[in-house]
């Protein structure tokens, strides 16, 4: 487990691509399930782990993840979720081109439960949900642009769709567009997490090293920065 910041009531932890962060059926190993197991055995605990996940990533998604280790933490952390005070930073790799571009996009999504993917929709849908946010280029080499993203709400599958309907499908993401395989996942990484500790208010800020895979992209910027929080 790459645990990147922990206390006796909340932890974040590096995500590997390819790993369910959670709900799938008993048995299959999900990042939940190795946690818990990390703990139990570090910690010699006897009894059930108590652990709630508060934010998710998809599959293929790597980076930092924040859970709860009591019910008290889970409850004020999803609170912070609930009111948009947690700052979400994500870093994406898309194919240079005309069309890559900075500012904000906003976008009505729906599910489309047929194909288990989202699609983008108007305004006026009674099914669909605004989602919007920053994006920003960082560098661009070997024909390739580094992003970064500053979510503003936390719609399902919300970067991928925005970036792939404005020509800038995330490298490796098939369901969104991308044409260019990528080895571990898709290029999209849970870059910064700063949120208010649950129980002494102060702030924390968490940033995840990228996986070994994104080191062949050509982008030097994968040094691992250390958790930050205020005294």
């Amino acid at each position: 487990m790459d645990i990147l910041f922990e206390d006796r009531h909340v932890l974040v932890v590096n995500k590997p691509p390819g790993l369910a962060t959670m709900g799938l059926p008993a048995g299959k190993p999900t990042l939940l399930t190795r946690l818990k197991e990390f703990l139990r055995n570090r910690d010699a605990k006897a009894g059930n782990v108590y652990l709630g996940i508060v934010s998710r990533l998809d599959v293929p998604v790597g980076g930092a993840v924040l859970v709860a280790k009591t019910s008290k933490a889970a409850a004020r952390l999803a609170e912070q979720f609930r009111l948009r005070s947690v700052n979400k930073t994500y870093w994406a790799v898309v194919e240079d081109g005309p069309r890559v571009r900075e500012g904000r996009l906003r976008h009505w999504l729906r599910g489309d439960p047929r194909f288990r993917r989202v699609q983008v929709s108007h305004r006026g849908d009674p099914d669909a949900l605004e989602a919007a946010l920053l994006v920003r280029r960082l560098a661009a080499q070997n024909g390739l642009v580094l992003l970064e993203i500053e979510l503003e709400t936390g719609r399902k599958h919300q970067i991928r769709v925005q970036l792939s309907v404005e020509g800038m499908p995330i490298l490796g993401d098939r369901k969104y567009g991308s044409r260019r395989p990528f080895g571990a996942g898709i290029a999209l990484h849970a870059r910064r997490l700063a949120f208010r500790h649950p129980i002494d208010d102060r702030l924390i800020q968490v940033t995840a090293p990228l996986p070994p895979a994104w080191r062949s992209l050509g982008f030097a910027a994968n040094d691992r920065d250390d958790a930050q929080a205020e005294p």
